[in-house]
């Protein structure tokens, strides 16, 4: 579901994984049609990245 977000909303998923001020930052990008493709990769990578840190954090607390 996030990664659909990511694609046609990246702002929003930006706050849905907790960075904010990322969010502003690539809303004012998508507000431009040209800005709205970069958004978006820029997003799923943001998300990916999110979900790395989540596996890493949780083999930490296995530890």
């Amino acid at each position: 579901m996030r990664l659909i977000l990511a694609i046609f909303l990246p702002w929003l998923q930006f706050f849905t994984i907790g960075k904010p001020l990322q969010g502003i930052i690539c809303l004012l990008l998508q507000l431009t049609l040209i800005g709205w493709l970069p958004a978006a990769l820029w997003s799923v990578y943001a998300l990916s990245q999110y979900r790395t840190d989540q596996k890493i954090d949780e083999m930490r607390r296995g530890m």
